[in-house]
């Protein structure tokens, strides 16, 4: 495994300059550089101390670090049913809970809902494929048709549900927001 460069990248999807993780771990910014390059190895405590910072764990960072698929089938996705409710989710990446974007395809049946959700710093994109989507955002209420775009800020409590008497189906792709 090369160290240094799973500490760089671990760094750079921080979003930090090597000065910062220097400062955050009592290091110098040379001895960050170093380590990226391979030219320097840290102590044991030095080495959890960059975890820590970096948000990982000894376990995570030395995971076979496989690459994660490009293309997922339509057997890799997760499907869940609420008949009472009225809807399906088709989560169309397995492991997307762990990522920064979450796409699912969502169908409303007639009068069909997807459940409340509180306020978040969450962004959602929707793209209506067919049928008509009510957006209650807030107090405020949005209606999509079919070609429609949607996209929101979460910030105020919203749901979704079906305003047309056919079924209502949408790609929906939601950020997750990491507090």
């Amino acid at each position: 495994m090369n160290i240094g460069s799973k500490i760089k990248s671990l760094r750079l999807k921080n979003g930090l300059t090597q000065e910062e993780l220097g400062e955050r771990t009592d290091l110098s910014k040379g001895f960050i550089s170093q380590l990226e390059r391979d030219m320097n190895s840290p102590s044991l405590e030095t080495f959890f101390t960059l975890l820590e910072v970096l948000g990982t764990t000894p376990t995570n960072f030395f995971e076979d670090a496989e690459s994660p698929p490009l293309i997922y089938s339509s057997k890799d996705h997760r499907i869940h049913r609420d008949e009472e409710a009225g809807y399906e989710i088709d989560w169309l990446i397995p492991t997307s809970y762990k990522k920064e974007m979450e796409p699912i395809y969502l169908t409303l049946s007639t009068e069909g809902h997807y459940k409340k959700f509180e306020p978040s710093q969450a962004q959602t994109f929707i793209y209506v494929l067919e049928g008509k989507v009510r957006l209650l955002l807030g107090e405020e209420e949005y209606i999509g048709v079919a070609g429609d775009s949607i996209y929101y800020e979460a910030s105020q409590h919203h749901q979704l549900s079906n305003a047309g008497t056919e079924k209502c189906e949408m790609i929906i792709t939601v950020t997750h927001s990491y507090l």
